[in-house]
């Protein structure tokens, strides 16, 4: 076999396990994409529920404080009527007019407060059913979210248990197919996987880079074509190969 066969051979066999090895990174990354991508949507779902269920702590102290004042107007109530009873009892023992007039003025006034306490006591009512309503709304987004949280977070939980246990499969194999790269190759082609992205070895159609997609000088796609040495994109650095199904534009 003559020599100019057994180095294109040679070149082939090297673009052919650095396109195998890109493969793999590529699946590696993705993978590694999605594992970053589980934690912030579970702790996504994680506060959504604990929001709903804030909202829902906060109607219930809601409801509770309304309570609370409405037992504090009932007992200042009963105090005035305590009050009026008082003054009553006192009318019936004196026998001064002017002490019975004060008397009187001190029931009508206890009257007045009894009427603006109960006033108060149907706003707390208006509220109460409003906050009851909230509650019961609120109950509902939070048993939904909680649900949700706890349905989806299993299934997080169980795709990433998967990816993990694919990640380490792929990088297994990857150590083998990085080994079987010849060495200058396999570090010009990590350094450029580092800086362009998983697209790194490209081909070459109608004349231009499957990277950049910029135009390539005629003596880099003859030299691509030649399949004699490993070829570089002028433009943006990236491996070049040709096959036979693709178009090798002359560049003017």
């Amino acid at each position: 076999m003559p020599a100019a066969a057994i180095l294109n051979n040679s070149m082939l066999e090297a673009i052919e396990k650095l396109l195998i090895l890109q493969d793999r990174d590529r699946k590696i990354r993705q993978v590694q994409q999605e594992l970053d991508h589980i934690r912030p949507e579970r702790e996504t779902l994680r506060t959504k529920a604990a929001t709903a269920q804030t909202q829902l702590d906060a109607a219930k102290n809601r409801i509770k404080q309304i309570e609370s004042e409405r037992k504090r107007l009932e007992l200042d109530v009963e105090a005035k009527k305590s009050l009026i009873e008082k003054y009553s009892n006192q009318q019936l023992q004196t026998r001064k007019n002017e002490e019975y007039r004060a008397l009187t003025h001190e029931i009508d006034l206890c009257k007045e407060a009894i009427v603006k306490i109960e006033d108060q006591e149907i706003v707390l009512m208006e509220q109460g059913e409003a906050a009851q309503k909230e509650i019961n709304r609120a109950t509902q987004e939070a048993n939904e979210a909680k649900q949700l949280m706890d349905n989806q977070v299993a299934q997080l939980d169980q795709r990433e248990e998967n990816l993990k246990k694919e990640l380490t499969e792929l990088q297994q194999g990857r150590e083998e197919l990085a080994a079987s790269v010849e060495e200058t190759a396999r570090a010009r082609y990590e350094r450029l996987f580092k800086s362009k992205g998983d697209n790194v070895v490209v081909g070459v159609n109608n004349g231009v880079c499957g990277g950049c997609h910029m135009k390539l000088p005629a003596q880099v796609l003859v030299t691509c074509r030649s399949q004699r040495e490993i070829v570089g994109c002028i433009n943006c650095g990236r491996i070049l190969y040709y096959t036979r199904d693709m178009a090798l534009a002359t560049a003017e």
